[in-house]
């Protein structure tokens, strides 16, 4: 059977794209499997991101959930909002008793004023007392005066020293009666004071019921994406129950796994390459920004060479915020790939690794 030229120039350009899809293929297995030679090392990883759980502050139940899922989100954004009507009703009792303690001041301040009255008017009559008896204790004496050249009666003298006698127990009374005033006073002032620690344990009652209000719209904590919906409205969460998880896309990594002998020989910012499953045709810039000091999944103790070969150090490589800021759309965690670091940092990356990002 004969073909058409046109059916050829399909056939013939479908051909050219089968194999350029394999040539690319093999050249990525090449790539991924053996690498790029001497002075660069690999390791199988993951894209992960902080995460961060939106969670409410006191029990209650879900009144609305602002966002859904995938949702790109700013720092501060109102996420969700629990029922508030017990809040509110806390908040205006509060406010009713602060109201209270507020009169209970001005109550306690006119007891001070009326109870310094008291004070002043104990002083005057203990003042008058003293005087009184000033005046008997002198007029005592001229009688006694009198009696000796026989101008006055006995009689006369007697009664002089019996005022003076009821003058002083005047004066004494008057006396305790200023020290009781005086007490009075120091009571009110004191109620006064109680009153007003009243007043400010009531406002920070208030204040504390309008924090616990302003709590109930739960913001982002920090830009990001929605990537859960834990909880739906209507469902009652206890403190502390999350409604929302959150991806931070500014703080993207892989973590990969390389032995002692390469982990020993990276350097905190260090360049790194990052080369995704999914998108081969893209390699991505990092820079390490962990190292463990430890291996893992290796015993404690280990006892001959061949163990401590198998020794594998925790390393981390972080993608620049900036360029995860042009590309927030195409940011997706759980992708699995490639880590590639450098052993000899006088190598060039190769062609293969040479940074190629979407644009």
């Amino acid at each position: 059977m004969t073909l058409s030229p046109a059916k050829k120039n399909l056939l013939t350009a479908g051909l050219l794209v089968v194999l350029l899809a394999g040539g690319a293929t093999y050249a990525w297995q090449r790539l991924h499997h053996s690498g790029p030679g001497e002075g660069f090392a690999s390791g199988n990883g993951r894209i992960e991101a902080t995460e961060v759980d939106v969670a409410t502050k006191l029990g209650g139940r879900v009144d609305a959930i602002l966002v859904n899922e995938g949702d790109f989100v700013t720092a501060g954004q109102p996420l969700a909002q629990m029922q508030i009507l017990s809040l509110q009703a806390q908040r205006d009792e509060a406010q009713a008793r602060q109201q209270q303690s507020l009169s209970a001041v001005a109550s306690a301040e006119a007891q001070v004023a009326v109870r310094e009255s008291d004070y002043q008017a104990a002083l005057a009559q203990s003042a008058q007392r003293e005087s009184e008896l000033d005046a008997a204790q002198r007029r005592l004496a001229r009688s006694e005066v009198l009696v000796k050249e026989g101008a006055s009666s006995l009689q006369e003298v007697d009664d002089d020293r019996a005022r003076v006698r009821g003058m002083q127990a005047a004066v004494t009374a008057a006396q305790a009666q200023v020290t009781a005033a005086r007490a009075a006073v120091v009571a009110a002032r004191t109620q006064v004071s109680g009153a007003r620690s009243t007043v400010t344990a009531a406002a920070a009652t208030v204040q504390r019921i309008k924090v616990d209000i302003d709590d109930s719209t739960l913001v982002a904590p920090r830009a990001g994406r929605v990537q859960y919906r834990i909880a739906q409205p209507g469902e009652v969460l206890g403190g502390g129950g999350k409604l929302l998880n959150l991806v931070d896309l500014s703080d993207v990594y892989m973590t990969f796994f390389v032995p002692e002998a390469v982990a020993g020989k990276l350097a905190l910012g260090a360049e790194a390459r990052i080369v995704l499953d999914a998108a081969p045709q893209y390699v991505i810039p990092a820079r390490i920004s962990f190292v463990a000091s430890t291996a893992q999944f290796t015993p404690k103790t280990v006892e001959t060479a061949s163990e401590r070969q198998k020794l594998m150090f925790r390393v981390k490589a972080q993608i620049d915020p900036a360029l995860l800021q042009q590309h927030l759309t195409l940011v997706k965690t759980g992708l699995p790939g490639v880590a590639w670091v450098r052993t000899d940092q006088s190598q060039a990356w190769p062609p293969q690794l040479v940074t190629r990002v979407p644009q």
